[in-house]
């Protein structure tokens, strides 16, 4: 038994050696070299903020008396690393609907469920209480992007920056509304010692 913790302990002081530092350019301590929590934040809010300030929410509002309905489609990973965007578009999406600008619809997965219960209702449900399965709120424009990161290796350290980019689409016209881009998460690290 004390081999096996003698080894153990050896192996997380080698491993704890070549661990690489990481820096990030906006001084937010990160355990790892890769995309997190923090930068998920960061990042949303940035975006959230330029979408409920867009001339072109508000000129929808006044040409058509209410506020857009939006649906989020998907946020893609583009990058080098193994990103779980639907974090970003639930993110994304829980903030722009408590802003109050726009108003949104279910996803394509929660889509396909409340229709099962629709049908369900149809078929089971007093005529008093069962809901149309035809009477869905239309969208007008869809929430698309991309992750992507612009990785700069040197002899003794690798730079990496996340560039978010978030389009709102129109459905009628495919003509893109709105347009926005972050790179504010950059990341410099050691380059981690290879053996000999």
């Amino acid at each position: 038994m004390k081999k096996i913790f003698t080894v153990l302990t050896g192996l997380l002081i080698v491993t704890s050696l070549f661990a690489a530092p990481v820096k990030r350019t906006d001084d937010t301590k990160d355990l790892a070299e890769f995309w997190n929590e923090n930068d998920i934040k960061i990042v949303c809010n940035d975006i959230i903020n330029q979408v409920v300030r867009s001339p072109r929410i508000d000129r929808f509002e006044r040409d058509n008396d209410r506020a857009p309905v939006v649906i989020i489609g998907r946020i893609e990973n583009e990058s080098s690393e193994r990103i779980d965007t639907s974090i970003v578009e639930k993110k994304l999406e829980n903030a722009i609907i408590n802003s109050g600008v726009c108003e949104f619809i279910a996803d394509r997965s929660q889509r396909d469920i409340l229709h099962d219960e629709l049908r369900y209702q149809s078929d089971h449900a007093s005529a008093d209480t069962a809901k149309d399965i035809d009477e869905e709120l239309g969208a007008d424009f869809m929430l698309n992007g991309s992750v992507k990161t612009v990785v700069e290796v040197g002899k003794k350290e690798t730079q990496k920056t996340y560039h978010v980019i978030v389009q709102m689409i129109d459905l009628q016209t495919h003509r893109v509304v709105f347009s926005t881009e972050n790179d504010e998460i950059t990341k410099l690290y050691k380059n981690s010692k290879k053996k000999i």
